[in-house]
C-alpha cells in the first residue's frame, strides 16, 4: 500500500509517499481500495506538530476516505466485495487502502462519485452535528459562522438553508465573498478589513447572534461569546489560531492560550448563554450517533439539499502543495487527496 507520511513536525515538505505491506481486515472489519480522502485543517495541523490527539511521527493521518470494499470479515455483514463506500477512520486515511470497522462503512448513494463522498463525512458530520444535536437550530435563528469558506463553512451555510429564516453572518477574505453568496450567506464579512464583531452588532442593530460556531480559538472565543444575545449559544470546534505559517510557534501557542476566556457556570446563568465544544474525533465509539447523522446527511444529498464544493484535487506526491493551500487559507470548499 502507498500512503501519506508526516516524516516529522514541520513545514509541507516533511510529508512523503511510501510504501508498506498491506493491511489484513481484523475482526469486524472491511478492507476499502480508496479512490478519494479529504484532507482537512486538522491534518495540517497534525503535521505542524499542533494537533494532541494526532500519532507521534513517522504516522499517517487521514479520517476520511470514499472507496470499493475489496476484502470483508467473515463476521461483517450487509457489506461485500466490489460496493462503493465511504468510512470514517480513526487515522490512517491517507492512503490507497485501509482497514476499517464496518459500523464505521456506508454504502454510497447511486451518483455519489469518490470525490465528492471523500468530502462529505467530516466536514458535513460536524457542520450537522453543531446545527441540529448540539444547537437544534431554530427558523429565524442568527448564525455566525468563521472560515466561512472552508470545507465545514460551506457545509453550515448549505445546511442552514434547511431551515427557514435564518441569517448567515460569514467571515472570509473578500476574493471569497461571490462563493459565500452562492452557498446562501446572507452577509459575508471580510475580517482583514473589518473588525467583525463591530459589523455583527452594526447588521445585527446591536442585538446580536443567536450562535456563533468558531473554530478560531483563543481570544475569538471570547468575542464570539461577546456577540450572543440572551439565549445565545458558541460552539467551540477548533482552534486554527494556534497555526500560523508552516511550523508551530510556541510564543503563538502561548498568546492564543493565555486569551482563552475564563467560564463558570453562574456567569453562564446570569447571562442566559451556552457554551458548547465539538470534537468528532472524540466521538469515535458514538457509532450509533454517526451514523444516525451520516445517513441523514445522504438523504439530504439525495435530495439536493447539500452538494460538496471542491476546491482542488490533488495527488499523493502532491500532498504538500495540498497542506500549503489549506494552510494558507487559500481553499474555498473542500481539498481531496487521491492515490
Amino acid at each position: 500500500m502507498r500512503a501519506v507520511w508526516i516524516t516529522k513536525a514541520g513545514g509541507p515538505e516533511v510529508l512523503a509517499v511510501r510504501e508498506t505491506p498491506d493491511p489484513q481486515p481484523g475482526r469486524g472489519e472491511v478492507r476499502i481500495a480508496v479512490r478519494a480522502c479529504g484532507l482537512n485543517f486538522a491534518e495540517v495541523m497534525a503535521r505542524q506538530g499542533l494537533y494532541p490527539d494526532a500519532p507521534k511521527p513517522p504516522s499517517v493521518v487521514g479520517y476520511e476516505v470514499a472507496g470499493v470494499v475489496d476484502a470483508v470479515d467473515a463476521e461483517v455483514t450487509g457489506l461485500e466485495v466490489g460496493q462503493r463506500v465511504l468510512a470514517l477512520v480513526r487515522f490512517g486515511g491517507h492512503a490507497d487502502t485501509v482497514c476499517v470497522p464496518a459500523v464505521r462503512v456506508l454504502p454510497m448513494p447511486d451518483g455519489l462519485d469518490f470525490i465528492e463522498g471523500a468530502a462529505i463525512p467530516v466536514n458535513y458530520l460536524t457542520a450537522y452535528h453543531m446545527l441540529f444535536r448540539v444547537a437544534n437550530l431554530r427558523p429565524d435563528a442568527r448564525v455566525l459562522i468563521h472560515m466561512a469558506a472552508g470545507g465545514v463553512g460551506t457545509a453550515v451555510l448549505q445546511l442552514c438553508r434547511t431551515v427557514p429564516g435564518v441569517v448567515t453572518f460569514g467571515t472570509a477574505s473578500a476574493a471569497k465573498h461571490a462563493v459565500l453568496r452562492e452557498e446562501g450567506c446572507t452577509h459575508p464579512i471580510d475580517y482583514r478589513t473589518e473588525d467583525y464583531v463591530a459589523r455583527v452588532r452594526e447588521l445585527t442593530g446591536g442585538e446580536g447572534l443567536d450562535l456563533v460556531l468558531d473554530s478560531l480559538g483563543g481570544r475569538d472565543w471570547k468575542r464570539g461569546i461577546s456577540l450572543l444575545r440572551p439565549v445565545g449559544q458558541l460552539i467551540a470546534y477548533g482552534f486554527a489560531n494556534l497555526s500560523t505559517g508552516e511550523r508551530r510557534s510556541y510564543r503563538r501557542l502561548l498568546g492564543q492560550l493565555t486569551g482563552v476566556p475564563l467560564l463558570t457556570p453562574y456567569g453562564m446563568m446570569d447571562r442566559n448563554h451556552t457554551v458548547s465544544g465539538v470534537n468528532l474525533g472524540h466521538l469515535w465509539e458514538r457509532t450509533d450517533l454517526l451514523r444516525e447523522e451520516l445517513s441523514a446527511l445522504l438523504d439530504l444529498w439525495r435530495e439536493g439539499a447539500i452538494k460538496p464544493r471542491i476546491d482542488q484535487v490533488f495527488s499523493f506526491e502532491e500532498a504538500a502543495a495540498a497542506h500549503r493551500r489549506i494552510g494558507e487559507r487559500r481553499n474555498i470548499g473542500k481539498v481531496v487527496l487521491v492515490p
